[in-house]
C-alpha cells in the first residue's frame, strides 16, 4: 500500500517538474520571440533610414555629377571663349565671374548686352568675321581708322600712305595702325584686305597693320531707329551705325597700347605726329585728363587711355541711337566734373582739365565727299599750323632761359613749345640760351637719327641767325644716360672737348 502511494507521489512529483519544465520552457520561448520581433524591427527600421540616405545621397551624387559636367564643358569652350573674353567691358567680365562662382543666372550686371540685347548669349557677336593681324601689343600707341564703302571716292590708301611715311623707323616698331572695315558683305571686305594686302603686305607681316571687320550679327535691326533732331531716317542710321563701328574699334584696340587714337580715313599727318602726341601725353602734369586733342574737327585725332574706353563705350552704347559720338564724348565730361548748380562758364573750365587742346593741328581733313551717301562737305582744320616749325616740336619738359634781350613779345619759351619763334637783339659775347631738362635725356633719342636740331633765321629776316655759336652739354653722369653717352663720345670722338666748367662742346653752329 505504501509502495503504491510512494509511486503515486512519484509520478506526481515527476508529473510537476515536467510540467513546470514545459511551461517555463514556453516562457523562455516567447521572451526570445519578442525580442527577436524587436530587434527585427529595429533592423527594419535601420535599413529604412539606410535606404533613404542612399536616395539622398544618389540625388546629391547626380547634382554634383551635373555641375562636373558642366565645369568640363565651360573648360572645353574656355579657349574660344578667351578670345572673346579680353573685349568684354570689365561689367561683363564681372557679371561673368560671379554668375561661375555661384551657378546663379539671377545676378544680371549691366553691361553691353543691355544695350545690345540682340547679342544676349551670342558673344560671337563681338568677334571680328574677318581679322588680319600679327598679335602686336604691348605699343605705345594704337591708331584706330573706321572705314566703309563709299560710292564716290575712297581716300584710305592715302590716309595709310600719309601716316606710315610720316613714321620713323622706331615709331613703327611702337604703334598699330588698326582698320576696321564695317561692311557686312564678306566679298567685299574680302576684295578690299586683299587689295591692302597688295599695297602694304610688308606693313602687315610686321605687325604695324592690322584689319578687322565686325560679323553681321553685331549690327543690330536699324529698321527701328527713331528720327532725332529733325534729321532723316538715313541720316540717323549712319551715325548709328558709325557709333557701333567706333566702340567695335576701341573693344579690339584696348588691350593693344598705353594709348588710343581715334582718326578718320580721309585724312593727312604731320611730320612727327606720333612723337609729339606720346611726348604730350606723357608729359602731362596731371593724370586726371580723359582726352588729348589733335584736332578741332569732329572726333579726328582724339587720344584717350586705352584704360578709359571701357568707359567711353558703354556710356556711348547707352545712346548710340540718339546722338553723333563727339556730342556724347562731351556728355561723358559734363557727368564727370560739371556741377549743376554752377554757371556754363565754370563748367567749361571743369571740362577743360579733362579734354586738352593741342596746337596746332596734327591731323587735315581732306574728304570731300562724305561717307554718308550724297553729302559734300569741305571741312578743313585751319588750327593746322605750320609743318616746318611744328617739325621741330619734339622737346622734352625743360626750363629755358637765355641772357640775350628779348624783342617785344618773341620769347624763348613759346619757340621752344612750338608756338612762336624766338627773336632777340644782335648777342654779344658769352650771351646763352640754356635748355635744364627736367629729367636726363638722350638727345639722339629726341629727334630719332638726328642728336640735334637748330634752325635759325627765315625768309623776312634772313640776317637773323646764330653765328658762331657753340653747342654745349652738361652730362647727368650720376646717370646711365649720361655715363653711356659720355663712353660712346669718346669712342666716336676724341676732340670732345671739356669747358671749365665742365659742359662737353658737341658741336658748332655756323648759318
Amino acid at each position: 500500500m505504501r509502495r503504491r502511494h510512494a509511486a503515486a507521489l512519484l509520478a506526481l512529483v515527476s508529473g510537476g517538474f515536467l510540467c513546470f519544465s514545459w511551461f517555463s520552457t514556453m516562457r523562455h520561448s516567447r521572451e526570445e520571440i519578442l525580442l527577436f520581433q524587436h530587434q527585427l524591427k529595429a533592423l527594419n527600421e535601420h535599413l529604412y533610414r539606410a535606404e533613404e540616405r542612399y536616395v539622398q545621397r544618389t540625388q546629391d551624387l547626380k547634382l554634383l555629377l551635373s555641375k562636373v559636367r558642366t565645369i568640363n564643358n565651360r573648360s572645353v569652350q574656355r579657349t574660344d571663349e578667351n578670345a572673346k573674353w579680353q573685349h568684354l567691358p570689365v561689367a561683363e567680365r564681372r557679371g561673368t565671374v560671379l554668375s561661375s562662382m555661384t551657378g546663379l543666372d539671377v545676378l544680371h550686371i549691366p553691361s553691353l548686352y543691355h544695350y545690345l540685347p540682340h547679342l544676349q548669349g551670342r558673344h560671337e557677336g563681338l568677334a571680328p568675321a574677318v581679322e588680319v593681324s600679327t598679335r602686336r601689343a604691348k605699343v605705345s600707341l594704337v591708331l584706330g581708322i573706321p572705314t566703309v564703302k563709299r560710292t564716290d571716292q575712297t581716300y584710305l590708301v592715302d590716309t595709310l600712305n600719309s601716316l606710315i611715311h610720316e613714321l620713323s623707323h622706331e615709331e613703327r616698331e611702337d604703334c598699330i595702325i588698326m582698320v576696321s572695315i564695317g561692311e557686312t558683305n564678306i566679298s567685299f571686305v574680302n576684295t578690299m584686305v586683299e587689295n591692302l594686302q597688295n599695297r602694304f603686305g610688308l606693313e602687315m607681316a610686321s605687325g604695324l597693320l592690322e584689319i578687322i571687320s565686325p560679323p553681321e550679327m553685331y549690327y543690330p535691326d536699324f529698321s527701328k531707329l527713331r528720327e532725332t533732331f529733325g534729321d532723316a531716317w538715313e541720316k540717323v542710321r549712319w551715325r548709328t551705325k558709325q557709333n557701333l563701328d567706333y566702340c567695335f574699334l576701341m573693344l579690339h584696340a584696348q588691350a593693344k597700347g598705353t594709348y588710343y587714337v581715334q582718326l578718320e580715313d580721309d585724312i593727312v599727318a604731320l611730320p612727327n605726329f606720333l612723337s609729339l602726341m606720346k611726348n604730350f601725353a606723357e608729359h602731362q602734369p596731371s593724370e586726371d585728363w580723359m582726352v588729348l586733342e589733335f584736332s578741332q574737327l569732329g572726333f579726328i585725332g582724339k587720344l584717350f587711355k586705352s584704360s578709359d574706353l571701357n568707359i567711353i563705350v558703354e556710356f556711348v552704347l547707352m545712346f548710340y541711337k540718339d546722338k553723333p559720338i563727339d556730342w556724347l564724348l562731351d556728355h561723358i565730361l559734363w557727368v564727370k566734373v560739371c556741377n549743376p548748380e554752377k554757371d556754363s562758364k565754370h563748367c567749361e573750365r571743369q571740362k577743360g582739365n579733362l579734354r586738352i587742346r593741342f596746337k596746332p593741328s596734327l591731323f587735315q581733313h581732306v574728304g570731300k565727299y562724305s561717307s554718308l551717301s550724297g553729302k559734300v562737305h569741305k571741312l578743313t582744320d585751319q588750327d593746322i599750323g605750320n609743318p616746318a616749325l611744328q617739325s621741330v616740336n619734339m622737346n622734352p619738359p625743360a626750363e629755358v632761359s637765355t641772357s640775350l634781350k628779348v624783342y617785344k613779345q618773341y620769347g624763348l619759351a613759346k619757340a621752344y613749345l612750338a608756338e612762336d619763334f624766338f627773336w632777340a637783339l644782335t648777342p654779344k659775347a658769352n650771351d646763352y640760351i640754356m635748355f635744364t631738362f627736367l629729367q636726363p635725356e638722350s638727345l639722339k633719342r629726341l629727334q630719332g637719327n638726328k642728336r640735334y636740331y637748330f634752325r635759325s633765321g627765315n625768309a623776312e629776316h634772313p640776317g637773323d641767325k646764330l653765328s658762331n655759336t657753340t653747342v654745349e652739354v652738361l652730362l647727368a653722369l650720376e646717370n646711365n644716360i649720361g655715363k653711356e653717352a659720355l663712353n660712346n663720345g669718346k669712342n666716336r670722338n676724341s676732340k670732345v672737348k671739356q669747358t671749365e666748367d665742365g659742359y662737353r662742346r658737341i658741336g658748332n653752329l655756323f648759318f
